[in-house]
């Protein structure tokens, strides 16, 4: 077997490149995607539509992206990180370009919608983890996921009002072609994530699963995989739901569209912080109970600031508190399949968990809208977020923080 050296920093001979072109592109990618909240009103105002059919298309990208991760991961775990990110980069691109000449909510769909789907699922977590997890040392694992969440979540901060921006001044249209020439800038990024999973990885378990048909088996067969992925449906729910319905939600109530959009914003920089945060305690604690503990986070949060006045403060405290836990939930969740599986094929089986949070996502997104136009309000939507966080924050109990049974020797 072959051994990596290691630098003065501990991060591997070639960890510290890998992270940074890995944080940078998930950086661009989520940053540009986690805007298109902004786009809600102005998209249905100028079609004529209702916000169920701009939920929608960001639902079905949300259940696009999804669905193709296992295909994505499996092919990067072949072929080679670098080689997905400029076909996901490109299509990114083009999904956006189409986007802004769309006139129909059949447009909407196709653009918005699959491209921009099958665009994402090549340029983010599912492909530049897997690489990041093969390039680190083991026990630098889980706060470099971390850091990658949290370069991931400053782009939403900086692309939020970036987008609010260029909406003010281009026209959403327009704002979508700028956007468009961001995301291909993806393709640079490939450089620094190239390289394929290896049998030896100096990283991996050491019972490495021999194959992928082995390790698709070994995931079936282990209740715990089962358990983080019904968590994981959570996570997509509530970040899908508040990335496109908060803005509008608080626009409703009173509260401007420069101070909602900042209030979207600032989730994204709160969490620059709470991923790095959670991403350095899986290292020493239970990434389980941590787990479960910020999904209790977010219901507490969901209902104080449903129970508080609405206010320009309350909001944008929603936003700091909601963004600490917002996507902290993906260190923990992809170290755990790392710390379940190895690495060989992590970006194939974290992209079965991505799917159940992406299946998640697209009710999330989709209801907010279908029950706004039916009620005329978002309540009944809010509610459901607030059980179903205490639900997922039970079922990570159960689970086993050890490698599957499978690659001991054992029968799940």
């Amino acid at each position: 077997m072959q051994t990596e050296a290691k630098s003065s920093t501990g991060w591997g001979r070639n960890g510290l490149f890998v992270l940074t072109c890995g944080a940078l592109a998930v950086g661009i990618s989520m940053g540009v995607r986690q805007g298109f909240g902004v786009f809600t009103q102005p998209v249905s105002m100028d079609l004529g539509t209702g916000r169920e059919v701009f939920a929608l298309a960001i639902a079905l990208q949300n259940l696009v992206f999804g669905l193709v991760q296992p295909v994505v991961g499996a092919i990067a775990d072949r072929y080679g990180s670098g080689r997905v990110m400029i076909v996901g980069a490109l299509i990114y691109a083009l999904g956006l370009v189409l986007a802004s000449v769309s006139a129909d909510p059949l447009g909407l769909n196709l653009t918005l919608g699959v491209l921009i789907g099958i665009g994402l699922s090549g340029t983010t977590y599912v492909t530049v983890l897997g690489a990041v997890g093969r390039a680190v040392p083991p026990e630098r694992r889980s706060i470099a996921f971390g850091i990658t969440t949290a370069i991931g979540s400053f782009g939403m901060f900086l692309f939020v009002p970036v987008s609010q921006g260029l909406i003010d001044w281009l026209d959403w249209r327009g704002a979508l072609l700028a956007l468009a020439i961001v995301a291909s800038c993806l393709v640079a990024t490939a450089a620094g994530i190239r390289g394929k999973a290896t049998g030896d990885s100096p990283n991996a378990l050491t019972s490495e699963l021999p194959s992928l048909r082995f390790a698709l088996a070994a995931a079936a067969r282990y209740p715990s995989f089962w358990l983080l992925n019904a968590g994981f449906f959570v996570c997509g729910f509530h970040i899908v739901f508040v990335g496109i319905h908060l803005t509008p939600y608080l626009i409703d109530n009173g509260i401007s569209f420069t101070t909602a959009g900042w209030a979207l914003a600032v989730i994204g920089l709160a969490n620059i912080f709470g991923s790095y945060f959670f991403g350095h305690m899986g290292q020493y604690h239970s990434k389980r109970l941590l787990l479960a503990l910020l999904y209790t986070l977010r219901a507490a949060i969901m209902v104080i600031f449903l129970v508080l006045p609405l206010t320009p403060v309350t909001a944008l405290a929603f936003g700091v508190l909601f963004g600490f836990v917002w996507l902290a939930t993906v260190p923990l969740t992809s170290g755990l399949v790392a710390q379940m599986f190895g690495t060989r094929y992590l970006s194939t089986l974290y992209g079965i968990v991505f799917l159940s949070h992406q299946v998640g996502g697209f009710l999330g997104g989709w209801l907010g809208g279908y029950v706004y136009d039916l009620d005329g309000n978002y309540d009944a939507v809010w509610i459901l977020s607030i059980v179903l966080g205490l639900l997922s924050a039970l079922l990570h109990l159960p689970i086993r923080e050890r490698p599957a049974p499978a690659l001991m020797g054992q029968t799940a």
